[in-house]
């Protein structure tokens, strides 16, 4: 799977400004059950397997690099 194209313009600072400062004050083990919680709300949201193991397969070869 490809990364899509841009959906998020013109608001794509934005959500990355969102996501960023919900960490903000939170230990290491809190950012990455906000990151757990997020991941599987939107996995709940979008509701598709075949579309979130595709999801998980791009972004674990990202994390490859």
């Amino acid at each position: 799977m490809s990364i899509a194209p841009d959906r998020l313009s013109p608001d794509q600072d934005d959500f990355y400004n969102t996501l960023i400062h919900a960490h903000d004050g939170l230990g290491i083990e809190e950012s990455h059950a906000l990151n757990a919680r997020l991941v599987l709300l939107m996995a709940n949201r979008i509701g598709d397997l075949g579309v979130l193991t595709d999801l998980i397969k791009t972004a674990r070869r990202y994390s490859d690099d």
